[in-house]
């Protein structure tokens, strides 16, 4: 069996006398779709800020692609990690927030095409190839020279979808994708997510609250709360027949309100 993409052991994260994350144990198999669930404040996009270097760890040891995230091995011990460190470990990763964070005076392209000319040090040339046909997959590629706010909020975040992948990243995280979407806007985004999903071999990792669509998408479905992995199952077994109490009443009162 191959080592996990995704590993955190012992994970610790506390804000002043607030503790978010509990002693985490979580793994994430290279290729696995694994979709986080919880109530608010269980510490779920917290999992996903400490990958994309956003927030630090308390205590414990995060592992992306084998490698420690937050740290350094120096003659055999862990010392904190240096920013040329945490700079190469994000090249690994690609995030999608509830916000589209584009870049309002760039054109869509070139949102697309500014940090892997940037950072990755791809030609003007191929990286307008490259975000042409990342346009193109997300439906988007008649809207290359437009402005984000010429875009609806549906679009803007399959832009971003787009932008994220641009940068050629193992792993994808997804936070709340479609909260900030109008109803009617949630179902394009979803349906690229799906298509990634189906025709990709990223690991991706989803922190949502759409129970529906975490039940399609996802290998392994897991309930956080109090900072710590309540339950996880594949996803029929997980909404089905879930064993734990606590699970139970979170999706009982999480469906009742969709």
């Amino acid at each position: 069996m191959t080592d996990p993409i995704i590993k955190f052991d012992a994970v610790g994260k506390r804000f002043g006398s607030v503790t978010v994350l509990d002693g985490l144990d979580f793994e994430v198999a290279e290729g696995e779709k694994v979709t986080i669930i919880g109530p608010s404040g269980s510490g779920k996009s917290t999992i996903l800020r400490i990958l994309m270097t956003l927030e630090s760890i308390s205590d414990g040891v995060v592992y992306v692609g084998g490698e420690p995230l937050w740290h350094e091995r120096k003659g055999g011990n862990f010392v904190p990690a240096s920013e040329s460190h945490l700079r190469e470990m994000r090249r690994l990763l690609g995030m999608v927030f509830q916000s589209f964070n584009l870049f309002p005076h760039m054109t869509v392209l070139r949102n697309l095409t500014e940090a892997p000319v940037r950072v990755l040090g791809l030609s003007r040339a191929e990286a307008r190839e490259r975000g042409l046909e990342l346009l193109d997959m997300v439906g988007l590629a008649d809207q290359a020279k437009k402005f984000p706010h010429q875009l609806s909020g549906g679009q803007q975040q399959r832009v971003a979808i787009a932008r994220a992948l641009a940068m050629r990243p193992k792993i994808m995280l997804f936070d709340e994708p479609t909260s900030a979407l109008d109803p009617e806007l949630v179902g394009e985004v979803q349906a690229v997510i799906r298509q990634l999903a189906e025709e990709h071999d990223l690991t991706m990792l989803l922190v949502t609250h759409e129970m529906r669509f975490a039940r399609e998408i996802s290998d392994r479905v897991c309930f956080i709360d109090g900072g710590r992995i309540r339950e996880e199952g594949a996803p029929e077994e997980f909404f089905t027949n879930p064993k734990e109490e606590r699970t139970r009443d979170f999706l009982h009162a999480i469906l009742a309100d969709n």
